[in-house]
């Protein structure tokens, strides 16, 4: 946690959230040759990949696979630009960033304008209690979870499994859910042609490439690539934001800024994956400022040493995570149901 001025005295104190926003504003603007430098540097690999991957279907299918999936972490850096993209950080041109957001999108089988509109609910409502449900792991209090029938529980400990969440949930996410504007669908047209227009598009590269090589790009390359990319976003999402000392409040007490900057990790990983995951795990900095290109990130904490210390979450670290299920009100952190057993005993 934050809880110390910088060394240089300029930072604000954690008690004034809020004040890091004028500071990090300077960090706004993207560089229009670095962002252009960033995008060629991710789709070039990830174009020649799938190339490679598809020469070696008539080599052995097994490479083929071990390349693709390899594959997945391009895409997944593709998606991170994507994201970018959706709060207007990539380039400085709106229209340029959203279409390159909705090119995008077909790749990582995300519609474009309805994950935009959903994330935004993400960023304006993350940590609030009574605003859960969009764009969000859905997490429980110890008491909302004592208060459920056997059956609801077992629903909840599915759902929350590290099989469904990593394994079930990003395939039944990208392949299935996102072919619908879930949660927007009665919102106007601009999200069913966001999602409709993609799934064409998606259905369109899909037939070319049955055309040309049958079902085993299909089933070898096009499917690792996109679950391998899935399952790695979602466990990205997943750490920044469920960690033990995470922060949660009611409507009355919640701050935008407090929850943005408490309740979202400094996941540090080795510079290789940091790459790969374009900065993303600086989450921290930017739910407090999320117009800040990613290749930037790196700048705020350089500048602002008080903010590398904050919330730092090292990848060995970040396992324990998946064992937090509930919400503990009373001790204002993340429990495993043998916490929360101890502390509150056995319903």
């Amino acid at each position: 946690m934050i809880h110390q001025i910088s060394e240089n005295g300029e930072s604000p104190s954690s008690g004034d959230a809020r004040d890091w926003v004028q500071i990090l504003a300077k960090y706004r603007s993207p560089n229009q040759l670095r962002s252009a430098f960033e995008l060629a540097v991710s789709f070039v690999p990830f174009v020649a990949l799938w190339a490679v991957a598809w020469w070696l279907l008539s080599v052995s299918y097994w490479l083929a696979f071990g390349v693709a999936m390899l594959n997945g972490a391009f895409l997944l850096r593709l998606f991170c630009i994507q994201h970018d993209c959706g709060h207007s950080a990539f380039f400085d041109n709106r229209h340029v960033s959203d279409w390159l957001g909705r090119a995008l999108g077909v790749l990582t089988l995300t519609p474009y304008d309805v994950w935009r509109r959903t994330h935004s609910i993400h960023h304006a409502s993350h940590g609030n209690l009574d605003k859960r449900g969009m764009g969000d792991v859905m997490t429980l209090t110890v008491g909302e979870y004592r208060a459920l029938s056997p059956l609801r529980k077992l629903h909840y400990r599915v759902y929350r499994h590290p099989l469904v969440l990593f394994g079930l949930g990003p395939s039944y996410l990208f392949f299935l859910q996102n072919r619908l504007p879930i949660g927007l669908m009665k919102s106007g047209w601009k999200y069913w042609t966001s999602a409709m227009g993609t799934n064409a598009a998606i259905a369109v590269i899909l037939g070319v490439i049955i055309y040309f090589g049958g079902l085993m790009p299909l089933l070898l390359i096009f499917l690792p690539t996109s679950l391998i990319a899935a399952s790695i976003g979602v466990w990205l999402f997943y750490v920044q934001h469920q960690f033990e000392e995470t922060h949660w409040d009611k409507d009355i007490d919640w701050q935008l800024h407090d929850a943005a900057l408490r309740g979202s990790s400094h996941y540090v990983m080795p510079t290789v994956l940091q790459w790969l995951t374009a900065n993303i795990g600086v989450h921290h900095v930017h739910h407090l400022y999320s117009r800040i290109p990613f290749y930037r990130l790196t700048e705020v904490l350089r500048d602002h040493p008080i903010l590398a210390q904050a919330q730092r979450l090292t990848l060995m670290e970040s396992f324990a995570c998946v064992k937090l299920q509930l919400w503990d009100e009373r001790d204002r952190k993340l429990l495993s149901y043998r916490q929360m057993r101890a502390s509150y005993g056995r319903v």
